[in-house]
């Protein structure tokens, strides 16, 4: 499996939500302000935590008076811990070391050290609501971190300044669940079998029935549409929502159901996108009577899947060109003889699925520059292939142990999880600069698709079978469709 070869201290690109969680760089590194905490239970290589006891790495991430964790260490601890602890069981362990160094300040009577102690435990709290909101969804969650803010503000009873920055961060913290679970409720409702998707069809439609040239004849604009609804999807993945693939795996080796597991529903959603994207795709192809329209919609396409690229989007031109190469398409011959295709030979070498996909690796990786140095938001967006993206997070972490053979956590491997989870979170952030068309975007979303017995019938339809194989599945799938009606 390809595991990206760059170092852990390469700069990660900055936005809104992530530049303050995730400092200039993922290596671990402490900052040299924040000050360095280290204990036995800990251990650095050329300055890099790679690994070290749960209770240890706990311990890291809590603030003193004198020291504040390294904002990657945060995001990444944040983000890995659950695969160890529930955000709950962790929540109570942070409140009492807090409430432990709390008390031995207030011993000392070192009002300004406390005070000082006071501002760090908030920020970090902040910082976690921020980033991970849905850890608080649970009631004993909040119930601990209200506790927690409590005792906190207790250090504050003079100015009052403590206690309104928590309740600044407690309303932002309820605003971001409730819109998030507002999302579900709404997604639970449309939500069905991926097998129930789209409509059936078991004939071809007549020819005045609405197809995508009739709504958008240019490539550009669709490309443009196609990208404003992945930019939507993504919009709805967090990143715990990727870590759960990783602790979905630990539950199935270790041949147990773990009740805290939240179902990915956004991540299935994004998935199912993709193949009705390319269902539909493959839809608009076959149901074209007449093979001079039906060679114009594949050159479309092809054009269609080119603007994506462009774009950046391409996960939009990976569904596309995976529609052309389903088989009831790939096998109109005499339509494709007919298409002008160096365009799609082009697209398909940047999708050549050899040597791991290095082609499109390459060229994501130039947009992901192209990203970070951009002066519009255009140059900014950057949307993988999701499936490819989820497979690089699945084998990094079956390929590397949670645990080393002296029973401390492999750190190395989350910081790599870490800093890959950050690169899509910090893409998906983007707002799409491009006009918004309800029209198109009703359309990709709703037009009728063919299941695939349809699409079939339909290519059959188009171009008869020319050899054995063919003639046999055209046979048995007429008797089905006949024996059914």
């Amino acid at each position: 499996m390809y595991i990206l070869q760059k170092t852990m201290r390469e700069t990660m690109p900055q936005t809104p939500i992530f530049s303050s969680m995730l400092g200039s760089s993922c290596s671990g590194q402490v900052q040299p302000d924040m000050g360095e905490r280290s204990g036995g239970d800990l251990v650095f290589q050329d300055g890099n935590l790679i690994s070290g006891s749960l209770e240890a790495l706990i311990e890291h991430l809590v603030p003193t008076v004198d020291y504040y964790p390294d904002r990657t260490y945060i995001f990444t601890f944040l983000l890995s811990s659950r695969i160890f602890i529930p955000p709950y069981d962790l929540l109570a362990k942070v409140g009492q070391i807090c409430t432990k160094q709390k008390q031995q300040l207030e011993a000392e009577t070192e009002k300004a050290k406390l005070k000082s102690f006071t501002a760090k435990i908030i920020q970090l709290l902040k910082e976690w609501t921020e980033a991970f909101p849905y850890d608080f969804q649970d009631e004993k969650v909040m119930k601990e971190l209200k506790e927690i803010t409590h005792r906190i503000t207790q250090c504050d009873e003079e100015n009052g300044t403590v206690k309104a920055t928590i309740t600044q961060m407690t309303q932002n913290l309820i605003l971001s669940l409730t819109t998030r679970n507002q999302f579900q409720e709404i997604r639970e409702k449309f939500r069905q079998p991926v097998t129930d998707k789209g409509t059936i069809l078991k004939s071809k439609p007549q020819a005045s029935q609405k197809d995508i040239l009739s709504v958008c004849c240019d490539p550009l604009i669709l490309a443009q549409q196609l990208t404003h609804i992945e930019l939507e999807r993504v919009s709805n993945i967090y990143p715990e929502d990727l870590m759960q693939i990783v602790s979905h795996m630990d539950s199935l080796d270790n041949h147990k159901c773990r009740g805290d597991v939240t179902k990915t529903y956004t991540l299935e959603a994004y998935d199912n996108w993709f193949n009705c994207l390319s269902m539909l795709v493959a839809t608009e192809i076959c149901r074209v009577v007449k093979k001079k329209q039906r060679t114009r919609m594949v050159e479309f396409f092809i054009d269609v899947a080119r603007e994506c690229f462009n774009i950046g989007n391409f996960n939009s031109m990976m569904a596309i060109i995976s529609g052309m190469n389903l088989s009831p398409v790939a096998r109109l011959k005499k339509t494709w003889s007919k298409v002008k295709t160096a365009k799609f030979d082009v697209l398909e070498h940047h999708m050549d699925p050899s040597s791991n996909f290095c082609n499109y690796r390459t060229a994501l990786q130039g947009a992901a520059q192209r990203s970070q140095t951009a002066n519009s938001s255009r140059e900014k967006i950057v949307i993988p292939v999701f499936n490819l993206f989820i497979k690089d997070i699945y084998f990094l972490h079956k390929i590397h142990t949670n645990r080393l053979p002296n029973g401390q956590i492999n750190f190395k491997k989350f910081w790599e999880i870490s800093r890959q989870i950050h690169d899509f979170m910090t893409w998906k952030q983007v707002e799409c600069p491009f006009d918004k068309d309800k029209k198109i975007q009703s359309y990709l979303l709703t037009a009728p698709i063919y299941s695939e017995e349809a699409l079939f019938v339909a290519s059959f339809e188009s171009e008869g079978p020319e050899n054995h194989m063919e003639k046999d599945s055209w046979k048995t799938l007429r008797t089905t469709l006949l024996n059914r009606a």
